[in-house]
């Protein structure tokens, strides 16, 4: 991974510097993300490491942390996610998981992938990564980190085009923030609208 990479997902420069360095905050990142809006999720990393005292994520510690103890440091005010219990729970399952099967190195996961479909069948067996969140990192590490696999955009799926604004991949600064942010309103009320269609 290219160490000087520019992320601008949380909208705030520490916290996105951490995104930039870190491959376990990028992916904690993105497990964080979904029913809260995307700075929030993004800047959680971040919250996390200055709770634990640290300018970084460790994997290890983090799977070895007392669960209550983790929860609450999730919940304390402003707390990292509108669920921080059930996240907490969920980030150390990731760690664990990295733990057991890549050493904690969250970076292991796609370093020698040699494929996109390899790599996302890797992202989709992480705990809380199901096809859609999986899809969304493999276009976000092709996109923002260099991580380009052969294949990479096709197994990205939907996310994998360049000059779409549909996810988190696709941020770049506030402009392309917006765009991603109308898209998903527009799925959103497509999909409430085929739902009451579908209802009647």
């Amino acid at each position: 991974m290219d160490k000087d990479i520019t992320i601008r997902l949380a909208q705030q420069p520490e916290a996105d510097a951490l995104l930039g360095r870190s491959p376990l905050a990028a992916l904690v990142g993105m497990l964080l993300d979904q029913q809260v809006p995307m700075e929030w999720a993004f800047s959680g990393p971040w919250t996390i490491a200055q709770r634990l005292g640290s300018d970084d994520l460790d994997a290890h510690a983090i799977a070895a942390y007392d669960p209550e103890a983790f929860a609450a440091l999730l919940s304390e005010k402003p707390a990292v996610h509108r669920y921080p219990g059930s996240m907490a729970t969920r980030i150390q399952q990731l760690c664990a998981y990295l733990v057991e099967h890549y050493d904690g190195s969250a970076e292991a996961v796609w370093a020698d992938a040699t494929t996109g479909q390899e790599l996302l069948k890797r992202l989709k067996a992480l705990p809380g990564f199901g096809e859609q969140k999986a899809q969304i990192f493999l276009a976000l590490l092709g996109k923002r980190f260099g991580v380009r696999p052969t294949g990479w955009r096709e197994a990205a799926g939907g996310y994998g085009p360049a000059n779409v604004y549909r996810s988190a991949a696709d941020i770049t600064g506030p402009e392309s923030l917006a765009k991603v942010r109308a898209h998903k309103q527009e799925m959103k009320a497509a999909a409430k609208a085929a739902k009451a269609a579908g209802g009647s």
